[in-house]
């Protein structure tokens, strides 16, 4: 795997004429900080390509992918979103995003999950992706354990309706309650069927729908300040809109699909665009892996 330098100020001033450095990362190179930049090895050249010949193990995966430290006193919750997109603009193909997606593109997905308090979806990726309870993985749970993390994530499924298969395994055996993310108006009857299936149902919204800003307070007074969304359009773009998505975790698949599928976010356009930074960017087999923070 490729590290490839995000332009700042000071990497501006060294980048070769004609396009960004790469950096291959030997046993004594270092990965930056959450936002930060790869160093080469002391007294290594500075500008030069190398290639990596190896993956990138996982404790480096998550050091690359490291959420914010939190500031002292009352911690600020960071909600970032993971997607992916082909070259034109695809999220999907035939209403999943697999066909697009890699073995890395999966295991920077299970890196991220693992760093993550709790997974944020929408109720119609739930269904056709076919959302499974998060599972344990050992190389994340002392990690977890010291960070005074539950296990594995929480799924917080957000949903208007409430119209779920309450019998899937995401409410029949999950390690951690699943949550149910909905508005104060929703239905009676499907908030107590959730709740007899073990699901939390959490009340984020006056109406019948949920409200962002909401739902994001809603889930740090839970504790949960590390946040990941997993999609899907429609959520996204509602996060987008209500200026609460701090970070995009976008890859790049080096793939064409046509056809009409749906771009990474969706749901009305905003009146300005937001500007958000290149944090840092890796590359595998042809597929980016790039991280933007808000600017």
């Amino acid at each position: 795997m490729r590290r490839l330098f995000p332009v700042t100020e000071e990497t501006a001033a060294q980048a070769p004429a004609g396009g960004a450095r790469t950096l291959g990362r030997g046993p004594e190179g270092e990965v930056g900080p959450a936002g930060g930049v790869a160093r080469p090895p002391v007294g290594g050249p500075v500008g030069a390509a190398a290639v990596v010949d190896r993956e990138w193990c996982l404790a480096e995966l998550a050091a690359a992918y490291a959420y914010p430290e939190p500031a002292p006193g009352a911690p600020r919750p960071w909600l970032r979103a993971n997607m992916v997109s082909s070259l034109d603009g695809a999220a999907q193909h035939e209403g999943r995003s697999q066909p697009i997606s890699s073995a890395t593109d999966m295991r920077i997905f299970g890196t991220l999950r693992a760093l993550a308090d709790v997974v944020v979806v929408g109720a119609e990726t739930v269904r056709q992706e076919g959302y499974r309870p998060a599972r344990v993985r050992d190389e994340f749970a002392g990690a977890r354990a010291a960070a005074g993390q539950t296990p594995v994530p929480a799924i917080a499924i957000v949903t208007a309706s409430l119209e779920l298969d309450f019998t899937l395994p995401l409410f029949t055996s999950p390690l951690v309650p699943t949550l149910i993310l909905t508005g104060a108006a929703a239905s009676p009857d499907r908030i107590a069927a959730a709740e007899r299936a073990g699901a939390q149902v959490v009340i984020a919204g006056e109406g019948m729908g949920v409200e962002p800003a909401r739902a994001v307070q809603a889930l740090a007074g839970l504790g949960h300040t590390r946040l990941l969304t997993e999609g899907g359009p429609r959520l996204l773009g509602q996060l987008i809109a209500a200026e609460v998505l701090d970070e995009l975790c976008l890859t790049l698949s080096p793939t064409l699909t046509a056809g009409n599928a749906q771009r990474i976010s969706g749901g009305p356009s905003v009146a300005v665009p937001h500007r958000f930074a290149l944090a840092s960017l890796l590359e595998q087999d042809g597929f980016l892996f790039g991280r933007y923070c808000r600017s």
